[in-house]
């Protein structure tokens, strides 16, 4: 079990951002809550958690805006914890980099669950090692990823940072490329709040690779069967 991480919880209602911190507590983690966005990015300056746990309904600002700031400048993992369920909020929310969605009423025993289960997947980052050279990069099209900062780069001198969720995608497909990989198997471990996860991040994934997303050269999708990885890929 991932155990001993820094998590904050920014929620402004009192009594959920207690329930969450015990339960988060009762499982070796530790908690800091924060009731507004603003409290919540002056504690970011000073240090960074491994977790944030987001709720979109700030009293300061839109919890979506606070989801955007950590993409851009941290890398954390970010769970989304709303009342908003309607879909179009969850999609804009993992779209936007998001690793889950989870809806309010919750079971605090299943959000801790999946809090652990986004750790996991950045804990096998951080370790994740290809053949016997950890330091590895993979050349494929005209770009290069570096999974120990999981930054895309090109000749043009565009870099991109992804999301742990979205490198562990695109690690997926430059493992196996020329190869068809079902959404099933794009999804492995994770607990994601709906079933559309992989093709939203995939649409991420794309804005940052191809030259027209709507028309994917590098990652096409197979109809009915998921997706593929269209070019060859050089470890090095």
């Amino acid at each position: 079990m991932t155990t001993g991480k820094l998590i904050y919880i920014v929620d402004d209602e009192v009594d959920i951002c207690k329930l969450v911190s015990r339960e988060l507590e009762r499982y070796g983690h530790t908690a800091q809550a924060f009731h507004n966005g603003v409290q919540a990015q002056y504690a970011l300056k000073r240090h960074k958690p491994d977790l944030v746990i987001i709720d979109l309904g700030l009293p300061d600002m839109d919890g979506l805006s606070l989801v955007r700031q950590l993409m851009d400048t941290c890398q954390t993992g970010v769970m989304i914890l709303s009342g908003r369920n309607s879909l179009p909020d969850k999609v804009l929310g993992l779209e936007l980099g998001a690793d889950d969605y989870v809806s309010k009423p919750f079971d605090p025993r299943e959000l801790v669950a999946r809090a652990n289960s986004i750790l996991r997947r950045m804990e096998k980052m951080a370790t994740q090692s290809f053949g016997e050279r950890p330091s590895k990069q993979a050349q494929f099209g005209d770009w290069n990823f570096d999974p120990r900062t999981l930054t895309l780069a090109n000749a043009n001198g565009i870099e991109e940072v992804l999301s742990t969720a979205e490198a562990e995608i695109l690690i997926s497909l430059l493992k196996s490329p020329k190869q068809i990989l079902s959404r099933e198997q794009l999804l492995k471990e994770r607990d994601s709040g709906f079933d559309r996860c992989i093709d939203v991040r995939m649409s991420r994934i794309r804005k940052k690779l191809e030259a027209n997303p709507s028309n994917p050269r590098l990652i096409k999708t197979v109809y009915g069967a998921g997706y593929m990885l269209t070019v060859d890929v050089i470890w090095n």
